[in-house]
């Protein structure tokens, strides 16, 4: 594989695997057994049809979970342990038999851009969670997931064209995150409000001295930030 294809297909399970894992492991597994590609040595196991089936197996389970309000935050929040720290390895074992500086490298931007897509995908579940209809949800999970198998599926056949592609992504994730994370901090509050856990900020009374000729009057201002 040329530097570029290995770039790509590097970048390219590290971000697929924040996205939605099992479907980047089963895509890329099945693609080895059947000899549409040549797996580096170190992802091969990939192929192996026990792998396969577990990989198969919990992407059945997630396309139903990922579609129920609420579920899906909850597994979101399980698989942070589960996707970056996976998403790390497998762009780890991408690069092949180099030496292990470059194995590393690529250790830690993959498991860096599948932390960036998986906060992407969590943080805006939370908010299409706050939709009073469930649509949003199975648009949103179907559109993941062909997002991850085109994206595999660009990065093995035009990998020039998906660098770019990826590079954008980069540059939209950078500017949405901190957008992102003040809007679920706002919405945190108050759901800890109306669940009790976070106490109604006091209101302040302020007693004024009325000037000559006017009456007394108490203003009600609230506690300043």
């Amino acid at each position: 594989m040329e530097t570029v294809e290995i770039i790509a297909l590097t970048m390219g399970v590290a971000w697929a695997s924040g996205i939605n894992l099992y479907a980047a492991m089963f895509m890329l597994g099945w693609m080895g057994s059947t000899g549409d590609m040549n797996l580096p040595a170190d992802m091969e196991i990939l192929s192996n049809p026990l792998v396969m089936t577990a990989a198969g197996f919990m992407y059945c389970v997630e396309f139903f979970a990922d579609k129920i309000p609420g579920v899906d935050t909850g597994w979101d929040a399980i698989h942070t342990f589960i996707r970056i720290p996976a998403g790390a390895m497998l762009a780890a074992a991408a690069v092949g038999d180099v030496t292990p500086a470059i194995e590393l490298t690529a250790f830690i931007l993959g498991g860096t851009l599948a932390t960036g897509s998986h906060l992407a995908k969590s943080g805006s579940r939370v908010m299409i969670n706050t939709s009073p209809e469930p649509v949003t949800n199975w648009t949103a999970s179907i559109a993941e997931d062909a997002a991850v198998f085109g994206g595999l599926w660009a990065a093995l056949n035009h990998p020039e064209l998906f660098i770019a592609a990826l590079v954008v992504f980069i540059l939209l994730v950078a500017w949405l995150l901190p957008k992102l994370w003040r809007t679920l901090k706002r919405l945190f509050r108050w759901l800890g409000r109306k669940l009790g856990m976070i106490d109604e900020p006091p209101v302040t009374i302020n007693t004024t001295i009325p000037a000559a000729g006017e009456s007394t009057a108490e203003k009600i201002s609230p506690p300043s930030s």
